[in-house]
């Protein structure tokens, strides 16, 4: 009977889901609509904007729902292969500290572009959003989805709060 079992490989990782999350969301630009698009004021925190975003997405990947525990993330292999090195969890709270109510917004956009990327990638008519506790379904024409058509003129989408009240809002 075997009573313990000792890993030791420097390269054995409990989170190898995170490789095809990560490997799908460089694949699919997002990473780069996240460093282009994304422009804090302070130019320190745009160098470090990328490694604290991305270290909060592979917690986000793998469940962790306190920064206390980014720590479990510091010497798995799986995050140093893409180059993403975890900080300490109050650098990472001072990071968040600089989201203003400008930046938040271009964070907000990024995934409205990723949005409307996946509903026309998979076809889809609508897609359902949780921000805030609040979720929204985002319906768009197909005529939003056309190849020449930007983000500003998709005009006018439904948006239902869960106060369960219609609004109608523009997406920019």
């Amino acid at each position: 009977m075997i009573n313990k079992i000792e890993f030791s490989a420097k390269n054995l990782t409990s989170n190898a889901g995170l490789f095809l999350l990560l490997e799908y969301a460089n694949k699919n630009g997002i990473f780069d609509l996240i460093d282009h698009d994304l422009v804090f004021d302070n130019a320190s925190t745009n160098k470090i904007k990328m490694n604290h975003i991305k270290t909060m997405l592979c917690g986000n990947f793998i469940g962790i729902d306190k920064l206390e525990r980014l720590k479990l993330l510091q010497s798995d292999p799986l995050v140093n292969e893409f180059n993403i090195s975890i900080k300490e969890p109050e650098t990472v709270s001072r990071f968040l500290g600089n989201f203003s109510y400008k930046t938040t917004q271009m964070l907000r956009e990024v995934n409205f572009k990723v949005f409307k990327k996946l509903l026309r990638k998979k076809k889809l008519k609508s897609i359902t959003i949780d921000i805030d506790s609040v979720w929204s379904t985002w319906k768009v024409t197909r005529k939003a989805l056309s190849k020449d058509t930007t983000l500003k003129s998709l005009g006018t989408i439904v948006t239902t709060s869960s106060l369960h009240s219609a609004t109608k809002s523009r997406l920019i």
